[in-house]
């Protein structure tokens, strides 16, 4: 039927598909309008459809820069709000320590300065005060005498032995006075040393503040960039919160490794407990208890580390009274106490089980016989699975820790590759929108490559038709400015009339 159809030359298979082709042309020329709007205009619709697209991406994600923006400032503004807080109760308990006694050392020293003073003044020597008959003895010497005379002589004599007598006396009260004063010295210097211990103490107190306050100049300048949101806080908060994301990343790995360590001590004794037949939800029983103890174990250990207020999950649990935050906190510890316990006991039952099927094995072998063989270093496995057991729990218990910085450090890294994504996902929306709209380009010129013959004789009609008109449209120009040429002449000659009239006039007269 279809080979009827087709040959419209039955003697010719080459016509025929020769006239097919050329009606297969003139119906592609005939709707060549059409189908170029149809698809130039489903091009732009869609690639209008990924552009708005693309535009709703790209105000997601700027909505979502602005809300990681705030989120990110708002933790480190948190983060150091608690360092500045730590660092004055710091301070607080330094003045509190080392300085609240300086009413007291300022009197003490007072003291100790007065009474080396004192000491000081009382330990002053006095040089001896020259003899008043000094100047008695110089007029006597100066009396004349006559040969012979020998009174001034022995007069002399006598005041010379009186005044050795008194500079000896006086040498022997001046070194005691001297050793006096070298005494009183030596017993100011045991004053001297405790005035210099406690000056080097407050000094000691004064430059600690003062690191401290260097410390929170810092501190302050950069919670002031973070409450201004500056691009240089923003970078840094990234940063900070990329580092604390791994470290964090990294301790928890370990800590889950501490975990099955844990999980691999107790789930057989578990077993005997719970039954080691027991199946629930695809998982053994035994399994899902011992499971189920070691979450216990690090809820109660995050609890315990929210009542020291080390970490800051549950702001409630923070908020509490003092006695009360104590109180749970004691309790806590003592319910972890009792696990940890627990759990070594478990340790315990664990080394017992493994003797009792060892044994089991030994009996059920193809030897014949059985040999116990006593084994003198089997309590150091036992202690050392007991103190795995009773540590393992107190150890989980800092996970709070790293699990706090893990919570804060996630948003914002999920934050940032979802920008990424969506940047991603913008650039592709375009990319995709600007392909369809080369994709019909390219159909309408692939479209009119099919029926370049009807084309080619239409241009070439057109470039015929073209030059006919042209020259009509000449000689149409050409006879319009003959026309017109007459009745300009025409104008003239009216215009020119009226002046000739007036001259004429003007003869007359």
């Amino acid at each position: 039927m279809f080979i009827d159809i087709f040959m419209i030359v039955p003697s010719s298979t080459i016509l025929s598909t020769i006239v097919w082709v050329i009606l297969l042309m003139i119906a592609l020329y005939i709707s060549r309008n059409s189908v170029h709007n149809s698809v130039l205009s489903f091009s732009e619709a869609v690639h209008n459809y990924f552009r708005l697209s693309a535009r709703s991406v790209k105000l997601l994600r700027t909505i979502l820069i602005v809300r990681n923006r705030e989120v990110l400032l708002a933790q480190g503004r948190e983060t150091s709000e608690r360092i500045i807080e730590r660092e004055f109760e710091r301070i607080d308990e330094t003045v509190n320590k080392d300085l609240s006694s300086y009413p007291a050392l300022h009197r003490h020293l007072n003291e100790e300065i007065t009474i080396i003073d004192e000491s000081f003044k009382k330990s002053t020597v006095v040089p001896p005060a020259p003899p008043e008959w000094v100047s008695a003895v110089e007029t006597i010497a100066k009396i004349p005498t006559s040969k012979g005379d020998s009174t001034v002589g022995n007069i002399l004599q006598t005041i010379h032995k009186s005044l050795e007598k008194s500079c000896t006396s006086a040498l022997v009260e001046y070194r005691k006075s001297s050793r006096e004063h070298n005494r009183l010295l030596q017993k100011i210097m045991p004053q001297w040393r405790n005035v210099a211990k406690n000056l080097q103490q407050v000094d000691k107190s004064i430059n600690s503040l003062l690191a401290r306050s260097v410390t929170i100049d810092r501190l302050i300048n950069d919670y002031e960039n973070i409450l201004k949101g500056s691009d240089k806080a923003l970078r840094t908060l990234s940063s900070s919160s990329m580092t604390q994301f791994f470290i964090a990343t990294f301790v928890l790995i370990i800590a889950a490794g501490g975990g099955f360590i844990n999980f691999q001590l107790i789930a057989r004794p578990m077993s005997e407990m719970v039954g080691g037949s027991n199946i629930l939800m695809g998982f053994k029983t035994s399994n899902i208890a011992a499971l189920v103890i070691i979450l216990v174990e690090i809820s109660l250990g995050l609890f315990l580390m929210e009542s020291l207020r080390i970490t800051r999950l549950f702001p409630i649990i923070g908020a509490l009274n003092d006695n009360l935050r104590i109180k749970m906190a004691w309790i806590t510890f003592a319910f972890l106490f009792l696990l940890a316990s627990v759990e070594a006991g478990l340790a315990y039952m664990r080394e017992i089980l493994m003797q009792d099927s060892q044994a089991t094995l030994a009996l059920l072998s193809d030897t014949g016989g059985v040999e116990v063989v006593e084994n003198s270093a089997l309590w150091i496995t036992t202690a050392s699975q007991m103190g795995l057991g009773f540590i393992l729990p107190f150890a989980l218990t800092f996970v709070a820790i790293p699990l706090e910085a893990f919570i804060h450090s996630i948003r914002t890294i999920i934050g940032i590759f979802a920008v990424s994504l969506l940047r991603i996902l913008e650039w592709l929306l375009r990319l995709i929108g600007n392909i369809f709209r080369s994709f019909g380009k390219i159909f309408v010129h692939l479209y009119d490559l099919l029926i370049f013959l009807p084309l080619s004789i239409e241009k070439l009609i057109v470039t015929r038709i073209s030059p006919d008109k042209s020259t009509a449209s000449v000689t149409t120009k050409t006879t319009k400015v003959n026309k017109s040429a007459p009745s300009s002449n025409v104008t003239k000659k009216v215009i020119s009339k009226p002046s000739t009239s007036k001259s004429k006039v003007g003869t007359k007269t």
